[in-house]
């Protein structure tokens, strides 16, 4: 997992000297794939965040929900297929991301509202495959959304000084950076959990910021937005 300072760092640094004014000032419509992997940039290069086709604030925010509730449907689909598969462990941490990509996607929403928009989500269709071939899409979103998607959107937040957008945005980069390494470990280590019976993993309610049960055990407050631990939601 990603040390709590760093993730402090991570967690404060794009707020820092931003004024409060609320302001919306792009028009260029959004279109996104939140599946859309590194490597598949229209040029065939590896794509970069000048790559990410950005809107306002409030349509970016409209995007991210939909792919937040997509990558929650998704996820909770993935652990059923972990499950029948014996790999107990992939399971939990499937349902643990999704339980996480709800709360980003209920932060989403709330701003959305404030803005004047209407969330909205369009729940596409998903064929799970094997459990390895999950994981390897969910490290291509995750690291997507952490790399590419968000630091995209971040930026427009912050020439809007959209403040409020700017929070529920870093919130789920920061998740989503610590769900694509768990992906990574599980991916990794896939042989080993076969039979496996399934963990314990907390989620912040506040940030959706995501542990196992050994580091939940050393912090009092999320490291992220200092959420109390005794509120996190336990996931197995």
């Amino acid at each position: 997992m990603l040390s709590r300072t760093l993730l402090g760092f991570v967690a404060s640094i794009f707020l820092v000297g931003v004024a409060a004014a609320q302001s919306v000032t792009a028009t260029v419509a959004p279109v996104l794939d939140d599946n859309l992997p590194a490597e598949a940039a229209p040029s065939g290069k590896p794509m970069t965040v000048e790559d990410v086709k950005v809107g306002t604030t409030l349509e970016n925010l409209m995007a991210a929900f939909n792919g937040e509730s997509n990558a929650n449907a998704k996820y909770l689909l993935y652990a059923e297929k972990a499950q029948a598969e014996g790999y107990g462990d992939v399971a939990s941490l499937f349902r643990a991301a999704a339980k996480a990509e709800e709360v980003h996607a209920a932060n989403h929403a709330e701003v959305i509202r404030r803005l004047g928009g209407k969330p909205e989500a369009k729940i596409e269709k998903v064929q799970p495959r094997t459990t390895a071939e999950n994981l390897k899409d969910a490290i291509e979103g995750e690291s997507y959304e952490r790399d590419l998607m968000y630091p995209a959107f971040m930026k427009v937040a912050r020439a809007d000084r959209q403040r409020d957008a700017m929070r529920t945005i870093n919130y789920a980069q920061v998740a989503e950076a610590g769900h694509a390494k768990m992906y990574a470990e599980a991916a990794e280590d896939l042989v080993r959990m076969t039979d496996s019976t399934g963990q314990v993993y907390y989620v912040c309610p506040t940030c959706g910021y995501t542990v196992t049960e050994a580091e939940y055990a050393t912090f009092t407050k999320c490291p992220v937005c200092f959420t109390s631990a005794k509120t996190f939601e336990k996931v197995s």
